[in-house]
């Protein structure tokens, strides 16, 4: 049996990348490449499916989650701060 789940890969300042899988929360995971990230979370994931059935818990279903942007205005004052942030 397989599932999937969506997972969010941020790279790191400090190199490597973060992971976050959003169906399940507080699954998060690193990794120091892309590859060792993925590796990484599927062993996370596989650890909180296990725990959420040893609790009694069902497993948590990602294809009701549905993925957008939102876009924001910024007030003056936080557009000129936010520009002087470095990129």
């Amino acid at each position: 049996m397989v599932f999937r789940y969506r997972a969010w890969f941020e790279r790191d300042e400090d190199g490597g990348y973060s992971v976050w899988v959003p169906a399940l929360p507080g699954c998060v995971s690193q990794g120091d490449t892309l590859e060792e990230a993925a590796a990484n979370i599927r062993e996370a994931i596989q650890c909180y499916l296990q725990s959420s059935l040893k609790h009694g818990e069902t497993l948590p279903d990602d294809s009701t989650m549905v993925e957008g942007r939102v876009v924001v205005p910024l007030s003056a004052e936080v557009a000129e701060r936010a520009e002087e942030v470095p990129a």
